[in-house]
């Protein structure tokens, strides 16, 4: 069963840095170079800093993004931008936004998760890449904290989750922003009334739905580190975790981007007015996708459908992708930016893949499958820097 138990988190205090907008940001794999300046800009407490620092002339092992990264952790520490609550505690977080032309919001509980071999009760949808894993281990080794929350969604219903958040969030929010999406985030620090918490999700899989990556990483260092130290904090990680029974995360598509030198299959399809027509026609139900080539430098837009079962991203891997070895894929969120890398010539096709539902992704791994790699972008996610876990 997972077991979550409640942590000594660390906080940025606003008395000191000031708003607590200017010194979060998203999570380090959704950052664009002009997004990484722009949060580098904002503060010098930005927790961009820890997550995705800049690489500078002269770099080497000893000083680098992720030596300087665990230097700033230590000095806002020592000067109390960053500093735990009371006792240990848990941190009910509320995600409110607009999505589908109407209002929604997103509950969940971050906490101290108990690392878990994958096959266990936690579970992953999705593949890794070892880039990432090298990068997320390097930055852990030298910061030993966990800087941003790995996103867990469970079968539920909870009563005693559901009772927690319901307590707390009756409350004004410790922390609370806005962000660049028009999410608003709200945390509560809740250090009371958590008997018997390691066993509230006793009969419970926690499906990891966002960072992969991180929990892969995790793993991986609380090997090293036992073999060192014997058990200790790295034992466990940072977790949000969402009741799938009563929430309804949107799950988002990311779309594929595709160029190379090897010829894809005649993929026919209807032909389409544009991006609007094709994004407003897209059906995970019946596994339709988009696509968007360019034909006697013309943009074209058609709308093809696969076979099998949702999520439509399993079977155009299957169908098509897979089938085409050499092939090389962009993964991108946004499906402007997907038909605009076809439209400058620096990309061959774009596919664009319709949202799925969270029943549908836990399907795959019930089957004892896993998605493709970069298949679902669960959103809105929580914000980097709201809370932090040092392994100390």
């Amino acid at each position: 069963m997972p077991t979550i138990r409640p942590f000594r988190g660390l906080l940025y205090d606003e008395a000191v840095v000031g708003s607590i907008s200017l010194v979060t940001a998203p999570p380090y794999d959704t950052i664009s170079p002009i997004d990484q300046q722009r949060y580098y800009r904002a503060s010098p407490l930005n927790v961009v800093r820890l997550i995705l620092g800049l690489d500078e002339p002269g770099d080497d092992e000893s000083n680098n993004k992720y030596t300087r990264a665990a230097s700033y952790l230590r000095t806002w520490r020592a000067d109390g931008a960053l500093k735990p609550p009371p006792r240990p505690s848990v941190f009910p977080y509320e995600l409110l936004f607009r999505h589908a032309g109407a209002e929604h919001t997103v509950r969940g509980l971050i906490a101290e998760i108990e690392l878990e071999p994958w096959g266990g009760s936690i579970v992953p949808h999705e593949r890794t890449m070892p880039g990432p894993v090298e990068d997320r281990l390097r930055l852990l080794r030298e910061v030993r904290a966990n800087l941003s929350p790995v996103y867990g969604v469970f079968g539920g219903p909870s009563p005693e989750v559901a009772d927690l958040l319901a307590r707390e969030t009756a409350q004004s929010p410790d922390l609370e922003l806005m962000d660049e999406n028009g999410t608003r985030h709200r945390l509560w620090v809740a250090g009371r009334g958590l008997d018997g918490m390691p066993g509230w999700l006793r009969d419970e899989e926690l499906l990891i739905a966002d960072g992969h990556h991180r929990y892969t990483v995790a793993l991986a260092y609380r090997e090293e580190m036992r073999a060192r130290f014997g058990p200790g904090p790295w034992d466990a990680m940072m977790m949000l975790i969402v009741d799938g029974t009563t929430q309804d995360p949107p799950v988002l598509p990311i779309h594929r981007v595709v160029s190379g030198e090897e010829q894809l299959p005649e993929l026919g399809g209807r032909r389409v007015r544009d991006l609007s027509e094709v994004l407003a026609s897209l059906h995970d139900d019946d596994l339709t996708y988009g696509l968007v080539t360019l034909e006697d430098a013309e943009p074209v837009h058609r709308l093809a459908a696969l076979t099998g079962v949702p999520p439509t991203v399993c079977a155009l891997h299957e169908q098509v992708l897979d089938r085409v070895p050499g092939l090389s894929i962009r993964f991108v969120p946004d499906a402007a930016v997907a038909e605009q890398a076809v439209l400058s010539g620096a990309a061959s096709a774009a596919f664009l893949l319709p949202p799925t539902r969270v029943d549908r992704v836990r399907a795959v791994v019930q089957r004892d499958d896993r998605l493709p790699q970069k298949s679902t972008y669960f959103w809105p996610k929580p914000r980097t820097g709201m809370v932090i876990r040092p392994l100390d």
